[in-house]
């Protein structure tokens, strides 16, 4: 009998297994690695690369103290899509004098990796105070702080990633499921519920205006399941957690002194 039909041996020994499983392993890790200690650098050297300017420096500070990198990385990938529209697909030799380097893995906003030579300076300095003023499809999705105030008002004016979190975190939504499953449990009036989810939310009853949209919002919900008002407890409770998610993404809750 060959080596190659006793595999069973070594399924049934777990320390035989783990063994063969390191040699292995060692075996794969030497033909990749040990080409590296004979090569004076692994990094493909880029031209024009220098170190940060003190300005250049204080501007990557603050890329990273606020978070930039979080939706805009500094990696382009290999994607013929890319490539075409950011240009040649990122190097390590581009990063060298990154401590941390910035690549990423996200990409909500647009690369930044060459951004910095694109535009003018009075352009970014237009950008920062309106973005629309210069790319008028910016946030188009989402309102941003009025730019002809100091301070926008925030409880009209929201932050794109706020919004965003508020209605795509699987959070937000375990937390809209357990205020309705209390509503449920605690209140068997239609309206005492409606009631009681805006004292938990907002601190306060709900208004008469307020009350009337939310029953004709219940209304609808059930009437596009197919169900009347003697609907299902499950599409009734799944309307009372759409209802408590809604209330939880609003900027009142948002911003609620």
């Amino acid at each position: 009998m060959s080596i190659l039909n006793k595999h069973g041996l070594l399924e049934r020994h777990s320390l035989l297994l783990t063994i063969g499983i390191l040699i292995v392993v060692s075996i794969g890790g030497l033909i990749q690695m040990a080409p590296l200690a004979y090569m004076d650098n692994t990094i493909e050297k880029v031209d024009g690369m220098r170190p940060y300017t003190p300005l250049e420096l204080m501007g990557r500070d603050i890329y990273v103290r606020e978070g930039c990198y979080g939706c805009h990385s500094q990696q382009v990938r290999s994607l013929h899509e890319e490539t075409l529209r950011y240009g040649p697909y990122s190097i390590a030799g581009e990063s060298v004098y990154d401590h941390p380097f910035q690549w990423g893995s996200k990409r909500t906003g647009p690369d930044l990796s060459r951004v910095g030579g694109r535009y003018s300076d009075q352009w970014h300095r237009m950008h920062l105070m309106n973005p629309r003023d210069l790319v008028p499809e910016s946030l188009a999705l989402f309102d941003y702080a009025e730019p002809s105030m100091v301070t926008g008002k925030r409880d009209v004016t929201t932050v794109p990633s706020q919004a965003l979190y508020l209605m795509n975190s699987p959070f937000v939504t375990r937390a809209a499921d357990t205020m309705a499953r209390r509503l449920i449990a605690e209140q068997t009036s239609p309206d005492e519920r409606i009631k009681l989810a805006y004292q938990l939310a907002y601190g306060r009853p709900p208004t008469a205006a307020e009350l009337e949209k939310t029953q004709q919002f219940f209304k609808q919900y059930l009437a596009g399941t197919g169900d009347n008002s003697r609907g299902s407890q499950y599409y009734r409770s799944n309307a009372m957690s759409a209802f408590c998610q809604a209330l939880l993404c609003s900027a009142e809750f948002r911003y609620l002194d």
